[in-house]
């Protein structure tokens, strides 16, 4: 069943098939690194989390996620790509299902880390299984266009899917929905794809995978601790953890013979600029879409099911990239082909920011639609000039890599801008003396709680908040704006325009 099926030179029926599972399997992954956002109102009510506890929920499944990409990308160049794809999806699937009946937000917390350990050996593979299938650079840009899309798209679709269940069920129908699809990959996988594996598999060192966990969780943590104002010991030992366990870690890999991250593969400016341009790229956006569509349903006042189609122009615009990737790369090379993708989305998101002050909806679909389309651009070039610039038999570990600095990406996204307009929300709220203190509690907490607590009897307040958290929505996504500028400038001269391996002798190749 796992047999090793070495690529074809060029890729057939098969190969196309095998892609579309592969697409199936990122696409689940990404929608359910979002379509939680739309569940958020309805998920309090039931559950009343805090708000760092909403901030966890949110992104704990990306940090599992990042935490353990790289473990599981060395674990499946040895122990095969396709076997450790089939294993995450069992377990993807049970976890999906303690997610959807969770009673507590604890719990929640709990099912979702445990969906980004599931997730963490889903990721990896797919993209690595890609690069093994398709071994023409034509074939595979237009593969990982495909890949890309469903990735992004998936992120996008997240809303949408979340908005037509929430219509009609409970708001654990979110992670049941997994569990048909994971069954379906799961079948047709076993059938379809190819296995591969790194052909000298070396043994997975646990030591560098526990560092790397111990030095991106608490730099994380330590970052949300800031920005939620808790400046005391416990903050200054999570960076000290984190510092001294990422030195730790960076140190080994130098040492090792093989080491879990090949530092030498971010001297391929292809590579290095690629893993910066992408985590850059996500981070500014996955942090504020978490929260738009709070800002669709809390302000705009859309029901679940609305909001997710207002999000849809996004989604649109990601897959057109799939038509416009080939001839833009032709044109200006990977490096320009990237930072004009950031550049791009740049301008949608300052417009977003503009548009979110305004009482149409017009000019909020024509943003979403530019900011698609530039994220759609960036990262599909992005993630195909970090397979193409590595050997075959590391393809799993760079996919890692890239994987990791995606989920980074996300995770820090929601952490860092999330509490960053958590803040500006708190500093913009109008006086509260006269609010009732439990009223008034509610209220600094969030939007959402503070909504639930008013419950409709005082429209002047309710209309005061919401205006705060506009405001800080727009401020948000001017800084995601600006990252991604600058994301876009260090892509185009950093990136070469060609890059080509030698599988033989791994020998790199590139073209300014």
């Amino acid at each position: 069943m796992f047999e090793l099926t070495p690529p074809s030179p060029r890729a057939g029926a098969r190969e196309w098939a095998s892609l579309a599972v592969l697409v199936l399997a990122v696409t689940l992954l990404a929608i359910d690194g979002t379509v939680l956002a739309l569940a958020v109102p309805s998920l309090s009510a039931t559950l009343d989390p805090t708000a760092n506890q909403l901030l966890w929920i949110g992104d704990i499944y990306s940090f599992a996620l990042a935490g353990l990409l790289i473990t599981m990308g060395n674990l499946a160049d040895r122990i095969g790509r396709k076997k450790l794809l089939m294993i995450g999806a069992l377990g993807f699937g049970l976890a999906s299902a303690i997610a959807a009946f969770a009673p507590t937000a604890e719990i929640l917390i709990a099912a979702r880390a445990l969906l980004g350990v599931s997730g963490a050996t889903l990721m990896p593979s797919t993209l690595s299984i890609i690069r093994h299938m398709f071994a023409v650079p034509k074939e595979r840009t237009r593969a990982i266009a495909i890949w890309s899309a469903g990735a992004a798209g998936g992120a996008a679709l997240g809303p949408l899917v979340g908005g037509v269940l929430l219509e009609h069920f409970w708001w654990g129908a979110v992670f049941l929905i997994n569990i048909p699809v994971m069954l379906i990959l799961v079948v047709t996988g076993l059938f379809l794809l190819p296995e591969s594996k790194n052909p000298k598999p070396q043994s997975v060192d646990w030591l560098s995978s526990i560092l790397s966990i111990a030095a991106i969780v608490p730099l994380v943590f330590a970052i949300k601790r800031v920005f939620g104002g808790g400046f005391d010991w416990v903050l200054l030992l999570a960076i000290v953890v984190g510092v001294l366990a990422g030195w730790l870690f960076i140190r080994r890999q130098k040492r090792l013979t093989v080491p879990m991250v090949d530092l030498e593969l971010f001297a391929v400016p292809a590579f290095r600029g690629s893993v910066i341009a992408i985590g850059l790229a996500i981070f500014a956006l996955s942090g504020l879409l978490f929260f738009f569509s709070q800002y669709l349903q809390l302000v705009r006042g859309l029901s679940p099911l609305q909001a997710g189609l207002m999000e849809l122009p996004a989604t649109v615009a990601m897959m057109i990239v799939i038509l416009a990737v080939s001839v833009t790369v032709a044109r200006l090379g990977m490096g320009g082909a990237t930072g004009l993708g950031l550049i791009v989305a740049s301008a949608g998101l300052g417009l977003l920011a503009f548009s979110e002050g305004l009482d149409g909806i017009s000019w909020i679909v024509v943003s979403l639609l530019i900011t698609g389309f530039g994220i759609g651009l960036a990262t599909t070039v992005g993630m195909d000039a970090v397979v193409g610039s590595v050997p075959r038999s590391r393809a799993g570990a760079a996919s890692a890599i890239s994987e990791t600095s995606y989920e980074l990406g996300v995770a820090l996204g929601i952490a860092v801008l999330g509490s960053l307009l958590t803040s500006l929300y708190r500093v913009q709220l109008p006086d509260l003396a006269t609010v009732p203190e439990g009223m008034r509690g509610a209220v600094h907490e969030s939007l959402a709680a503070g909504l639930e607590a008013i419950d409709g009897s005082d429209p002047a307040l309710i209309e005061m908040i919401q205006h705060s958290f506009t405001g800080a929505m727009q401020i948000t996504a001017v800084v995601a704006a600006v990252i991604l500028l600058i994301a876009g400038i260090f892509a185009w001269r950093t990136i070469p325009r060609e890059i080509s391996v030698n599988e033989d002798t791994g020998t790199i190749e590139v073209v300014k």
